[in-house]
């Protein structure tokens, strides 16, 4: 068994008293007692719905190697089996547990925030520096106040690389974050209207993005989107906080990392670009104009930290995508086989995250895939949450983007969903329900071979729901993962 941490480095980060014969080390750090592994510490951690504590019989039971448990729930946990550490409070501990891990660890370290695109970016990097080096990369979005410090914890000491993704939808979520990550370079995607319910405007989510920058290793970097409306500002506060190094990516006559060729194709783009110097071509083996944008940045980071840009480039043209983030599925149709409806369905599975920018780009990925035969372009469509006063008028104005593109047929589902609803025009078919599960049988019962349809909304939505009802249906054809 490898150990990720010795028992004694393990107790003595967490200033944790020790009770019963400990083990060599642990093998894994686990906070969910259902995908716990034999030899991983479980970490009781309070939630706002659970409370670790009452796992820890299912965490033993799943071969926990030892178990950190708060000391004032210790007295109710009863006789237990498995080698205890006992702290004053467990998210403390996994805490000091990270910072301990950053401490120990020699490599280079990349932290990425923006309102669209975080889990994308951080994606691509785990996959190019996989093929230069050994990575540690934070899991699905652990990106808040459990899954970064989780993230750190479980970072090996002898990687090459660590990639953090770091979020917020409040002000002073990023600041103690990034202080633990202490990153060599920081990435902003971009600036928008997300989690707008809770700030007053644009200016005011870059300002909370940019405390990102007072986290970054003395001598690091920051890259920022150059061809970002507030570039200016972010590169103000960047130089505000200390940041002697800051680049700019995109198009822009003045980015670092700067595009100077672009093909879209439907199912990969081509590019050629300049790096710092180094002009480099590049085929990004997933579709979408905000997929290039995003590669500019990863290829900027990793030329900061050293990587091997020639193969950085080779490995972005096999890049994979996660369920919900832009994965395809090719699907088998009853009715494909006559000559007006020949061929297959194709799904886009978008169904994680929306924002205006994301829905922006997720509506010309679909406008940019090809139907056959008498398809159709499909739009699923649910709500985009944590807009506040700004929800009914964003949701509303999705119409002119709609309109802009070659999608005719609109599936709307969520109670915000109605103003746009509304607001499209008669010539673009349009089914509005109150939710997904009302949704559904309209749309399975709609769908014909030759189809293209994408399903967008907030993760709260449950649109996901509505994928797995399109793969239960339609038997798979075959299956392409695609980063979005």
């Amino acid at each position: 068994m490898s150990l990720l941490w010795t028992s004694e480095a393990l107790v003595a980060a967490m200033d944790g008293r020790p009770l019963g014969p400990m083990p060599e080390g642990i093998s894994g750090i686990s906070i969910d007692s259902r995908s716990l592994q034999p030899g991983d510490a479980f970490f009781a951690i309070k939630g706002e719905a659970m409370d670790g504590h009452d796992f820890v019989t299912a965490a033993i039971k799943a071969g926990a190697g030892v178990l950190v448990v708060a000391e004032g729930k210790l007295p109710s946990l009863g006789r237990l089996t498995a080698p205890i550490i006992v702290v004053e409070d467990v998210l403390v501990a996994l805490e000091k547990l990270g910072v301990a891990a950053r401490t120990r660890s020699q490599a280079k370290i990349i932290a990425v925030t923006g309102s669209a695109g975080k889990t994308t970016t951080k994606e691509a990097l785990r996959h190019v520096l996989s093929a230069v080096g050994k990575v540690h990369a934070s899991a699905q979005s652990f990106n808040n106040h459990w899954g970064v410090p989780l993230t750190l914890a479980r970072m090996p000491d002898d990687c090459d690389y660590a990639v953090f993704e770091i979020g917020m939808n409040h002000p002073d979520e990023i600041r103690p974050l990034v202080k633990m990550v202490r990153p060599h370079v920081a990435i902003v995607t971009m600036i928008a209207a997300a989690h707008l319910g809770f700030f007053r405007n644009l200016d005011e989510i870059a300002k909370a993005k940019a405390e990102i920058f007072e986290g970054l290793e003395p001598g690091g970097a920051a890259v920022l989107n150059r061809d970002d409306a507030r570039f200016k500002l972010l590169d103000k506060m960047a130089h505000a906080a200390g940041v002697e190094h800051v680049y700019g990516f995109g198009e822009n006559a003045r980015a670092t990392f700067k595009l100077t060729k672009c093909e879209l194709h439907a199912d990969h783009s081509d590019i050629a670009a300049r790096i710092g110097g180094h002009d480099m071509i590049a085929r990004i083996g997933a579709p979408g104009r905000h997929m290039v944008q995003n590669v500019l940045a990863v290829l900027g980071a990793a030329q900061l930290v050293g990587a091997d840009l020639d193969k950085v480039a080779l490995a972005l043209v096999d890049l994979s995508a996660e369920r919900g983030r832009g994965k395809r599925h090719v699907l088998r149709h009853p009715g494909g086989s006559t000559s007006s409806h020949p061929g297959p369905i194709t799904l886009i599975d978008e169904s994680y995250n929306a924002n205006p920018a994301s829905m922006g780009a997720a509506m010309a990925l679909l406008n940019a895939t090809p139907v056959t035969g008498e398809g159709r372009r499909i739009a699923v469509l649910g709500d985009m949450l944590e807009l506040g006063d700004h929800s009914a008028k964003l949701h509303a104005a999705l119409a002119d983007l709609i309109v802009g593109t070659g999608t005719r047929t609109v599936f709307l589902g969520g109670p915000e969903m109605r103003a746009l609803a509304e607001a499209l025009p008669g010539d673009i078919k349009t089914e509005y329900r109150s939710g997904a599960e009302e949704l559904k049988p309209v749309l399975l019962a709609a769908l014909k071979p030759g189809d293209v349809v994408m399903i967008k909304s907030s993760k709260g939505i449950g649109f996901a729901k509505l994928v797995d009802a399109l793969l239960g249906k339609f038997p798979a054809e075959t299956t392409t993962s695609k980063l979005t």
